[in-house]
């Protein structure tokens, strides 16, 4: 005997659902460095659908079906046409898949060169309505910060602190995790990293007390690189700074507007 199907049932509320559907489904993915070779990695994904107010809801196994069908492994490449399907399989008008994954880099220390292995946090925001792409590519890049108002009223050392920069874009042509990573890092007072020696320490520490930012400062130095780069069309830069001597965290951000389509 056939099943009832009760998500297909008429749903009398007149109420459509912007997103419905899955997330927090961990699943292996590959991701391409700029120097050509695959890194595999484990993303945390959210897949959702907008609902028409006269469905009662949504078929949740569909989203498995649609990453099922593209293998075991998860390709970049692979977002367009995921989008696609669920709009179609779903019958719906817009789409989104949400990646979040750690991205390793190889860094060697800046004064022994000794190689270490870093991770941030990446996201992929991909977005399908009405047959119109919109895809926004975002990097968590932790930095060192020091004190500009510390350094200067104080006879020995600054206060310094770990912070997180997020910066996310939107792009005419396809952008390299690597670069926008160094972008954050170049506008901090110091990048991390993972293995350091003395005389590594010696250079760090010293880099970050000859380049003192405020999260004022962090957040407009990277809002300026973004400017300047043609193939950033829109962006949005936050960043905290995990503070050293105050019971609270210190706050930043830029949003360039969106351009009029």
């Amino acid at each position: 005997m056939p099943l009832k199907d009760t998500q297909s049932e008429r749903d009398t509320r007149r109420l459509p659902i912007d997103r419905v559907g899955i997330k927090d489904l961990r699943y292996p993915i590959q991701i391409r460095d700029k120097g050509g070779s695959l890194q595999s990695t484990i993303a945390t994904v959210q897949l959702t659908v907008d609902l028409p107010h006269h469905f009662k809801g949504t078929h949740m196994s569909r989203f498995i079906e649609v990453l099922a069908s593209h293998g075991p492994i998860l390709h970049v490449d692979n977002i367009r046409d995921i989008l696609e399907q669920l709009t179609k399989r779903l019958e719906s008008d817009c789409a989104h898949v949400d990646f979040e994954f750690p991205f390793f880099l190889e860094k060697h220390a800046p004064a022994t060169k000794a190689p270490g292995l870093m991770d941030y946090t990446a996201r992929f925001n991909a977005t399908r309505k009405k047959g119109v792409m919109d895809f926004v590519v975002t990097v968590i890049v932790p930095v060192t910060t020091l004190c500009p108002c510390s350094k200067a009223i104080s006879a020995r050392g600054a206060h310094n602190q770990r912070g997180a920069a997020t910066l996310a874009v939107r792009f005419k042509k396809p952008i390299w995790l690597e670069d926008l990573i160094r972008l954050v890092e170049d506008s901090a007072s110091s990048e991390l990293y993972s293995l350091l020696k003395r005389p590594d320490e010696k250079v760090v520490t010293e880099r970050a007390y000859d380049n003192p930012v405020f999260v004022e400062d962090l957040v407009r130095n990277i809002a300026a690189r973004c400017k300047k780069d043609r193939n950033i069309t829109w962006f949005r830069v936050e960043a905290e700074n995990f503070e050293s001597i105050h019971n609270h965290n210190a706050y930043a951000l830029i949003e360039k507007p969106r351009p009029q389509p």
